[in-house]
């Protein structure tokens, strides 16, 4: 029995190699290449997994603002934290930062700037978490914030009064707002 399969209406025929690459757009063979090999992202050797964090600032007046949010799952349940999440299989470190913020504070639009990684060996309990930072800045002071997804909460902090934070996000928001004072945001 021949195995067919059906990408983007064309079909390909699972048991007979070679496949005509000719036929398939780059992305078409990068899904064919999963679809075929199921042990693609599985490997014998342990590796680390991969966060973006993002720092979202805002002035309120003569006071600098942070976005956190407030975790609603373990580790550090109920702590605040910067919003954030873990890189998709097919996605950017730039589009997973753009789909946590939209997915946990509602924010969408802001441009973001890469300013660190953090990769202390036991900076997530879990396991061993390499974080991409990113921070941006929010212009429109009225943009409202909604959790959403595994954030129970958001909500804006003075720079100058920050909670203690889950992981190591205290760190990163003391060099994200470094970043922010060199580039001049506030």
């Amino acid at each position: 029995m021949k195995q067919i399969l059906t990408i983007v209406g064309k079909p390909v025929k699972l048991n007979i190699f070679p496949i005509s690459v000719n036929k398939f757009t780059p992305n078409e063979l990068f899904k064919l290449l999963i679809i075929v090999n199921k042990n693609m992202f599985t490997y014998t050797y342990p590796r680390p997994t991969v966060t973006a964090d993002i720092v979202i600032f805002r002035k309120n007046g003569n006071d600098v603002e942070v976005l956190l949010i407030k975790r609603g799952h373990e580790p550090f349940i109920g702590m605040w934290a910067s919003p954030g999440g873990f890189i998709d299989m097919d996605e950017t470190p730039e589009d997973a930062a753009l789909r946590e913020l939209q997915e946990e504070t509602g924010l969408s639009g802001i441009g973001l700037f890469q300013f660190h990684t953090y990769g202390a060996v036991h900076r997530d309990p879990r396991h061993r978490t390499i974080a991409i930072a990113y921070a941006g800045i929010l212009e429109n002071i009225n943009a409202q914030v909604k959790s959403g997804d595994d954030a129970a909460d958001a909500q804006w902090f003075k720079i100058t009064n920050i909670p203690e934070l889950a992981f190591d996000h205290n760190l990163i928001i003391s060099d994200a707002i470094a970043f922010a004072k060199a580039k001049t945001w506030f």
